[in-house]
């Protein structure tokens, strides 16, 4: 898919993703040794997108399993369509149980899901499983043994094996520890907030319009935030977001009127705006 690290990061800067060396680089090695990357970091900075931008890349087609708590094998893998099945074997009275059970166990009746569309077909895949950490530890059984080997047993039908493996990417926010069995099987990437610089090209790609002099204040205000001791600090979806509101308003420059104005599109808890209000000082920024 790429042919090195620089490859990596012109391409995925042409699909509006800034990729730091880092990323660029994991993301590569995983490409080139085929193995899974796990990406970790807040909520926010860019571990979705990242497998958006690579699919993209790849003309590939993204399948993604959105977990949950209580998700399991029928929404992960797949399950039978068994409405269907009841119609088929009301429609078959005059048949055999053999007859009707050769006919209701084949593909017609299977209700794929992510898991297995990913290692079905020979069409490129980028499989995206997001939010690792939110589902049951029970389910990264289910994960082994799909990531280990790309095949998939149903019992009906037999093992079902990738005849092109996908470019997997999961996604962590490290709401808890995912096992180590998994850790291993994967590249690990840890994406955090990005430094003045890069955020400030993030700036200039997603809102054009801004100002320079504005995105510096908009990033150092954001930096100053996120030292705070906050229950959510502001991600780099919502320093955008902020950007777009500035510009929404006209505002030429950050005073303290437009800032306590504004501070529920960087914060999501009344504590936290209360807290930002107090301590943020304009002047000493």
């Amino acid at each position: 898919m790429f042919t090195s690290v620089d490859d990596v990061s012109a391409r995925l800067a042409e699909t509006g993703y800034l990729a730091s060396p880092a990323v660029a680089t994991t993301v590569f090695l995983a490409d080139r040794l085929g193995k899974p990357l796990l990406v970790e970091g807040p909520a926010g900075v860019g571990k979705t997108e990242l497998a958006k931008a690579v699919a993209q890349v790849a003309g590939a087609r993204l399948v993604r399993l959105q977990c949950y708590e209580g998700v399991d094998e029928s929404r992960a893998l797949y399950e039978w369509n068994h409405a269907k099945q009841l119609l088929r074997i009301s429609a078959g009275r005059d048949e055999t149980w053999d007859e009707t059970r050769t006919d209701i166990f084949s593909e017609e009746f299977l209700l794929t899901r992510p898991l297995l569309t990913a290692i079905r077909g020979d069409d490129p895949k980028v499989l995206l499983i997001d939010e690792t950490d939110k589902a049951d530890v029970e389910v990264e059984g289910l994960l082994l043994e799909v990531l280990s080997d790309f095949q998939v047993t149903v019992p009906e039908l037999g093992t079902i094996t990738a005849t092109r493996r996908p470019f997997v990417v999961l996604t962590s926010n490290a709401s808890r520890e995912l096992s180590e069995a998994l850790r291993r099987r994967c590249l690990f990437l840890h994406i955090g907030f990005p430094d003045e610089e890069l955020e400030r090209r993030i700036l200039r790609l997603k809102v054009p319009g801004l100002d320079e002099a504005l995105a510096r204040s908009v990033v150092r205000v954001v930096g100053a935030l996120r030292a705070m001791d906050l229950r959510k600090v502001p991600s780099v979806a919502e320093t955008v977001d902020w950007a777009h509101t500035l510009l929404a308003l006209g505002a030429g420059s950050l005073d303290e009127t437009v800032v306590r104005a504004t501070l529920g599109v960087l914060l999501k808890h009344q504590d936290d705006v209360l807290k930002a209000s107090a301590k943020l000082d304009l002047d000493a920024l």
